[in-house]
């Protein structure tokens, strides 16, 4: 019997010797086929663009495909929650935005943590907001809006997809004590779109959504969500100097993998985004589109997220702001 027990010991010591070679291979060799690349919202907006520029390089880099796949829905939280239940291979990312992996979680039911429930790999850029209106609107600065939307109480509307693009305005009417609403879209693009062909009279848009209509002189620009001026547009004011103070957020795009993916893998892929965002012609690119890179390691990342998570949920908690 002892000599029994004594070989079966013995045969489990020898398979797990085996199992881990095999499994650091197995990290070692990914990827082995295709990886998907999942995007929160719809095709066009800067979430859209960010995961395109990031499949092409880790395709070149690893001589696979990286397929973009769009799946818009709950402000977000659709796709966020999808990545954070799939399987931690490698072959499943996130392309995760502020909102649904910082903000969500503190003011709609999700069935995900933005943060515990994924392995950060990158940020990939960051964005502020532009505050637009349609020509037709007849406000020029912040100062107009404010006026307008006081006396036209729940008249003023502004579309947004959800996340950002939604709370930006939520926060505008918190803290101007306006009454404004709010139009869902899929989309930031489909948002802006609705903004120029006059369906909504305002937009909180990305940078990249939004400035090549207010350059043809489809929407006007009215004021940017950060809290200091973009190098790129100095002329345009910040709203927190344009009569809001204290009011600042910029968007954020990263690439996130399920809790759980191996370190290894997470690192590989890391390393390939951090080269291709450190390129000098990838810094200008993505200057121009208003987002510039993030450029952070797996572990800076994380404690970024960390710190925004703490942030917003202080804000909601603070402000007992609600979204409907």
């Amino acid at each position: 019997m002892k000599k029994s027990l004594k070989a079966a010991g013995l045969a489990a010591a020898a398979w797990a010797a085996c199992i881990a070679p095999s499994q650091a291979a197995d990290d070692t060799d990914w990827p082995r086929h295709a990886v998907r690349l999942i995007v929160p919202y719809a095709p066009g907006g800067i979430a859209d663009q960010m995961a395109r520029i990031t499949a092409e390089a880790l395709q070149a880099a690893f001589n696979q495909p990286f397929v973009v796949e769009n799946k818009p829905g709950a402000s977000g939280s659709l796709a966020t929650s999808y990545v954070a239940k799939s399987k931690p291979d490698g072959y499943t990312l996130l392309v995760g935005l502020a909102a649904p992996q910082t903000l969500n979680q503190f003011i709609y039911k999700v069935d995900y943590h933005g943060l515990n429930d994924f392995a950060p790999v990158a940020l990939l850029n960051t964005n502020p907001l532009i505050l637009a209106v349609h020509p037709s609107l007849p406000v020029k600065t912040v100062a107009d809006v404010i006026a307008y939307a006081r006396k036209y109480p729940g008249k003023l509307n502004f579309g947004g997809a959800g996340g950002l693009t939604q709370f930006a305005g939520e926060v505008f009417k918190y803290d101007t004590k306006t009454d404004m609403v709010h139009v869902p879209y899929r989309g930031g693009a489909p948002a802006v779109a609705a903004a120029v062909a006059g369906d909504v009279q305002m937009t909180f848009a990305n940078y990249s959504d939004v400035q090549p209509w207010i350059e043809s002189g489809r929407l006007r620009a009215v004021a940017i969500t950060s809290p200091k001026r973009y190098p790129r547009n100095p002329d345009l004011p910040t709203i927190a100097e344009s009569g809001v103070p204290g009011y600042g957020m910029d968007g954020w795009t990263g690439l996130l993998a399920p809790a759980g993916t191996p370190p290894a893998v997470v690192r590989k892929i890391s390393a390939v985004v951090r080269k291709t965002l450190n390129e000098p012609a990838m810094k200008d690119k993505l200057g121009a589109m208003g987002s510039p890179p993030g450029n952070m390691s797996p572990e800076e990342f994380r404690t970024f997220m960390a710190g925004e998570i703490k942030r917003w949920q202080g804000f909601v908690a603070e402000s007992g702001i609600k979204v409907e």
